[in-house]
């Protein structure tokens, strides 16, 4: 059983401990700042529940909406799936600690394109996730980040193989190929900046 990380204490840390967010919307503290994102597209759920499927629940613990706690960071990003080992983290609490975490997936939205794949791309490796999958139905490719190395606002992934859906995705932390047949897509944004 892990232990939640010591993370930098903030004003905007504790109003967003107390803050009630409306219903529809998700909230997230990223790096200091309070971010709040209206619910997500069928979509977007489509994909999270087909991952989530071919991760086996006999080997892996798969949590949406659960709240990660990097060490160091004024962040508590909620990832469209956290994955870990069967009994990493023991009992109640809305934090699960970084270090615990084997695979983070983001699904990226019109509104989040820069987020995922900027500043959680950073927190994950600061918090040494091993892998972090970004997928992106508007691009129609998944991204798999391996290898977090650097601290801060300075950590990024050594490794990066993108995958267009239809093809698999080897995910070996999880001992795991993913289909991606069945992701479907959605319009182009003509902004999309990580091109």
């Amino acid at each position: 059983m892990t232990a939640v990380d010591a993370r930098s204490t903030t004003r905007a840390a504790r109003i967003f401990e107390d803050m009630e967010v409306p219903e529809g919307y998700k909230a997230e503290l990223l790096r200091g700042d309070i971010v709040m994102v209206p619910g997500q597209d069928r979509v977007h759920n489509g994909i999270v529940e087909s991952v989530q499927d071919q991760i086996p629940r006999k080997d892996w613990d798969r949590m949406q909406t659960q709240d990660i706690a990097i060490p160091g960071e004024a962040s508590e990003p909620q990832p469209d799936l956290v994955v870990l080992e069967l009994g990493a983290v023991e009992g109640p609490g809305r934090l699960i600690p970084a270090s615990a975490v084997t695979l983070l997936l983001e699904v990226v939205s019109k509104s989040s394109i820069d987020r995922d794949h900027g500043v959680k791309r950073s927190m994950y490796a600061a918090g040494r996730v091993p892998a972090y999958l970004i997928i992106d139905p508007m691009e129609a490719h998944c991204v798999l980040l391996t290898e977090p190395t650097g601290s801060g606002e300075e950590a990024d992934y050594q490794v990066e193989r993108t995958t267009k859906f239809g093809d698999p995705i080897p995910l070996d932390v999880l001992g795991v190929e993913l289909d991606t047949s069945g992701f479907q897509t959605l319009s182009p944004v003509s902004w999309h900046r990580r091109r």
